[in-house]
């Protein structure tokens, strides 16, 4: 109890940048209120002449948190709908997360980027911007730092995504009377899901497709979510293994390599599932959704405070130039194969 009476200073300041921030992500969703809660945090964290007394709580948030709201973000996913429909676009979804995983790592050799940006970046870029990097960054044990750079590159693509996409696709020529071809573009090349959204929203109002294009895009986006899956824990895997050689052992211990919270987070999945599968309505989980989401904003409230923004600026051409080149391959990669299966 005393052990918690120190975090409440901390996690109250993040609730103090965290509220603010939400309200203004539903203003401006293509910015979204994790970007807001992390550009609050490091205004901040260079206003702080002091802060040990916030440091346990602010620590908890960017930590526990965090991985509190990757488990609840598992009630928004019904993996009846999700398998039946994104069967479609597996094959495009599996190309372009390994494109976009390939690129990190080569990049990170060429340019010497450090291995938890890279690793952020790539899984940010393919899956599902700040989630992924919400789910990833516990299992390899990422800085707060190297989360700020991530998700400040993400955010950077997201915006550029959500403005130029539409005009990419009408010159691209994807169908004006069906939304599905731009929605599987949209849901397997745009990195966030705000961003995706708001890219298959501004189709179907330019074409008058109703919502044909955000449903299936949404769709799309959610099976790209599951990669969370086996991601985090071939990561989980591959750094114990690591650790394991370095300190002279097998370094594959069960209680290591699993991430409990994934397990979480499956077990939120299944739930939900059979819940809605036995006739609950899916509406019933919209708050857990809603929360899950509101955790994110916390979380990277608390980051924010522990970035060093000096370091973040000095350090960011790297991070943004391996940003763009997983963008460009991901879009690339998603307009080949769906020239290859006959959408485009």
């Amino acid at each position: 109890m005393e052990s918690f009476k120190k975090k409440i200073p901390g996690i109250l300041m993040c609730f103090a940048v965290a509220i603010p921030a939400w309200f203004l992500g539903k203003k401006f969703p293509v910015v979204g209120g994790p970007v807001f809660g992390l550009l609050i945090g490091m205004v901040l964290a260079l206003l702080y002449r002091s802060k040990e007394k916030l440091d346990p709580g602010i620590s908890f948030v960017s930590q526990k948190i965090l991985q509190a709201a990757v488990v609840f973000l598992g009630f928004g996913l019904n993996l009846n709908v999700v398998l039946a429909t994104g069967k479609q676009s597996l094959p495009i979804i599996v190309c372009t997360i390994s494109t976009s995983l390939i690129i990190a790592y080569v990049m990170m050799k060429v340019l010497h980027i450090d291995g938890n940006t890279a690793t952020l970046i790539g899984v940010g870029s393919s899956i599902c911007g700040g989630s992924a990097i919400a789910a990833t960054a516990p299992v390899i044990h990422a800085s707060d730092e190297e989360v700020s750079r991530a998700i400040s590159t993400i955010f950077l693509f997201n915006a550029m995504a959500a403005v130029l996409f539409p005009a990419i696709g009408q010159a691209l020529g994807f169908s004006t009377t069906s939304g599905e071809g731009f929605g599987i573009f949209a849901g397997t090349a745009v990195n966030d899901t705000s961003s995706v959204t708001a890219a298959a929203s501004t189709w179907d109002s330019m074409w008058g497709l109703g919502t044909q294009t955000l449903d299936k895009a949404v769709t799309v986006k959610l099976t790209r979510t599951l990669a969370i899956i086996p991601i985090t824990l071939i990561l989980a895997f591959y750094r114990s293994r690591k650790n394991g050689k370095q300190s002279g052992g097998s370094g594959v211990q069960a209680g290591k390599v699993f991430p409990m919270f994934i397990l979480w987070f499956v077990l939120a999945s299944v739930f939900t599932t059979i819940c809605v599968h036995f006739g609950v309505s899916e509406s019933v989980f919209s708050p857990l959704k809603q929360l899950s989401k509101f955790m994110i904003v916390l979380a990277m409230a608390a980051i924010g405070q522990n970035t060093n923004v000096v370091q973040l600026v000095r350090k960011g051409g790297k991070p943004i130039l391996l940003g763009a080149c997983c963008w460009a391959g991901i879009t690339c990669v998603s307009l080949l194969m769906q020239h290859v299966m006959g959408i485009l």
